[in-house]
């Protein structure tokens, strides 16, 4: 059974533009520097499993696309090159702490932005909405995702 995941991306770094421009439509997920997101992509994620792409840190921050997860889990060459932002001096290429999975886009959608979201109530407990919740990675409910879907249309 396919599960379904909300991923933040910013935008200048990678749009669901730029998704669906890249070859096979697909986009390593690199710079993911927190170890629950990490945990979620290495223990959770499996291919197939549905995405939400959102955009953040931006004027408008929401759901812009609709993906898939479209490989293991992998280390992020990110964390060794010292010319990357996402470079970890303490990871090692035996033992990399930094993980990533490739993304295929499937669509690009209106965006849903964090009002349109709110104003739903089955939405309440979406992860993403809670007070403090700052997690590039976060899992969604069947039901979430079935409700996303209906308002994308």
């Amino acid at each position: 059974m396919p599960q379904y995941w909300l991923m933040k991306s910013e935008p200048d770094e990678v749009s669901i533009d730029d998704a669906l421009a890249a070859p096979g439509a697909t986009v390593a997920w690199t710079g993911v520097r927190n170890y629950q997101a990490r945990n979620f992509m290495r223990d959770g994620m499996k291919v197939g499993d549905g995405v939400l792409f959102y955009h953040s840190s931006c004027p408008e921050p929401g759901i812009a696309g609709i993906a898939r997860v479209a490989s293991g889990i992998k280390p992020d060459p990110t964390q060794f090159d010292p010319k990357s932002p996402y470079y970890d001096a303490a990871s090692k290429k035996d033992n990399p702490r930094w993980l990533l999975v490739d993304v295929q886009a499937v669509r690009k959608t209106r965006l849903l932005a964090l009002p349109d979201l709110r104003a739903r109530p089955e939405l309440a407990d979406l992860v993403v909405l809670r007070k403090g919740n700052r997690l590039s990675i976060t899992p969604v409910e069947p039901a979430h995702w079935r409700v996303i879907e209906k308002m994308l249309g």
